[in-house]
């Protein structure tokens, strides 16, 4: 199992994601474990309907795709999706071992597959084969601009704005917001925060993390609703 987080990342340095669709929980359970053990942010879903509706809202880099399933199978999935313009990288997960299947997951546009009971070590270094593979194919000049809600953020200008209203930061505040702005929905502790922002040699105490935090709430928060919240205990998040 990884226990590292992946080098690869989505653009501006957020997690990847995985989406992960089994009847059967346990695997569910077990594939998810492995992931968020190298550092992915995962969902899953318990069938073909629930994996739909989550390649919509969660926008996965990679989905990891039962074939098998009641209702709406595997196959089904990947159809929907693909109808809808979703080219997102697709490894079934199947119980059966003949080329037939594998055959018919592969040209229904899956691309690769692993046949159970697998290996978590190879599943996940398929995954990560998968997305390197999506990221080069992918136009190489990715928008500069993040957004959450009403907030947005260009890299390449360093203007911020908050539902049109312009906002003046420091270096170390945009370096911050950027960091928050690209995991969104996720909590980030103040350790991570200060080897993200201040890097790993820094020798003063965490709470200029708080202080920072304070800086941006009085210059972001103030233009509509709170955006920035604390997880007691875990650290901090930013949301819609």
């Amino acid at each position: 199992m990884e226990s590292m987080a992946p080098q690869l990342t989505r653009s501006g340095g957020a997690a990847l994601r995985a989406l992960v669709v089994d009847d059967e929980e346990s695997i569910r359970s077990l594939v998810a474990m492995a992931l968020r053990y190298g550092g992915w942010e995962v969902e899953l879903a318990e069938n073909g309907a629930v994996a739909i509706e989550k390649v919509r809202t969660f926008d996965p880099d990679v989905l990891v795709l039962d074939i098998m399933m009641p209702e709406i199978d595997g196959l089904g999935v990947l159809s929907k999706i693909r109808s809808e313009g979703y080219l997102v990288p697709v490894l079934f997960l199947t119980a059966k071992d003949s080329v037939e299947d594998r055959v018919q997951g592969l040209t229904a546009g899956g691309d690769d597959y692993v046949v159970k009971p697998f290996s978590l070590e190879e599943l996940i270094a398929r995954l990560r084969g998968l997305v390197r593979r999506s990221q080069l194919a992918a136009p190489q000049e990715p928008d500069a601009i993040l957004r959450v809600g009403n907030l947005s953020l260009n890299e390449d200008s360093y203007e911020v704005s908050r539902g049109g209203t312009n906002i003046e930061l420091t270096s170390t505040e945009f370096d911050l917001l950027r960091y928050l702005m690209s995991n969104p929905g996720r909590v980030l502790s103040k350790a991570q925060i200060l080897d993200r922002v201040w890097s790993y040699d820094y020798q003063g105490k965490d709470t200029v993390v708080e202080l920072y935090i304070s800086y941006l709430r009085k210059k972001i928060d103030v233009l509509g609703d709170k955006m920035i919240h604390t997880v007691r205990g875990a650290g901090y998040m930013i949301k819609p």
